[in-house]
């Protein structure tokens, strides 16, 4: 049985724990509203963006000639699988969430006989996926300075996956986060964003558009498409963030009531602790009076 002082020690040391957990529970609470906001602000401008990919690649004729971004480049063999995860913990099941998805299809891909190359962001997921597809990881990048990220930190994704599509090092690219919900309900996500899929949108036969384009096709194309990996990629951080921002809150809240709950039942020992002992030594005072 631990002594009075080793419990003392323990409820001061529980009580600490406390304080830390519902100091970050009020940080992260600050920190959900703006990143909830731009979560939801960001949304109207992804989504419009992958419904014009979308009706283009619907659109097009001569599948031979078109964008090999918009169509794909005709094969199904090798995946880039970018994994997006935080560069800090303490923040419940987000980061598990994610790369177990992304593991989940990793396993899958390599049952059929793809072959598979791994982008991993955020530290985090680095540390969870390099256990078992570690050698599948050509490319790690971590923001941990960067007090928020911006479209500039996407730009060097969406530029990074660019590059290796260029250079024909794959053939189909999945984007993997989490979609925030609310504070309670993170859902993660596994993307397609090259080639697009046309299923990925529920688009009525009517929806498809007609586009004319000024000054060529070729030209607009050029800039749009690629804009739109850094896009999708932008999106996905934003929706990452207000997810670890609720996932933390979430986190911290139970582990502050957790504390309360364990100080409580410390304290209750120590009480009872402390009337044996005081029990005991009047027990003691008495029996040694009697013999006199």
């Amino acid at each position: 049985m631990p002594s009075l002082d080793d419990l003392k020690k323990r409820i001061k040391s529980v009580k600490s724990t406390q304080k830390i957990t519902k100091a970050m529970k009020m940080v992260a609470a600050a920190k959900l509203r703006k990143a909830q906001e731009n979560a939801e602000k960001g949304r109207p401008y992804s989504q419009k963006m992958q419904n014009i990919i979308s009706n283009l690649t619907r659109s097009i004729n001569d599948p031979e000639n078109a964008p090999k971004l918009l169509v794909g480049t005709g094969k199904d063999e090798t995946y880039l699988c970018v994994v997006l995860t935080a560069d800090r913990g303490l923040c419940g099941g987000f980061n598990s969430n994610i790369c177990k998805l992304a593991k989940n299809n990793f396993k899958s891909l390599l049952e059929k006989g793809k072959k598979l190359k791994i982008i991993a962001v955020g530290s985090k997921g680095v540390d969870q996926i390099k256990r078992e597809f570690g050698k599948y990881i050509i490319k790690k990048f971590s923001f941990k300075e960067k007090k928020q990220i911006t479209f500039l930190e996407a730009e060097i994704i969406g530029k990074e996956i660019m590059h290796l599509f260029q250079n024909n090092e794959f053939d189909k690219c999945i984007l993997f986060y989490n979609n925030f919900k609310n504070v309670i309900t993170q859902i993660p996500q596994a993307q397609q964003i090259i080639p697009v899929k046309n299923d990925s949108l529920k688009t009525q036969k009517e929806d498809v558009l007609s586009y004319e384009f000024e000054p060529e096709e070729d030209e607009i194309l050029e800039d749009l498409l690629p804009k739109n990996i850094s896009t999708q990629v932008f999106k996905a951080f934003l929706e990452n963030a207000a997810s670890e921002q609720g996932s933390r809150m979430t986190a911290m809240d139970n582990a502050t009531r957790n504390a309360g709950e364990l100080v409580d039942k410390l304290t209750i020992n120590y009480n009872r602790s402390r009337q044996a002992s005081i029990t005991k030594e009047l027990i003691e005072i008495i029996s040694g009076a009697e013999s006199l």
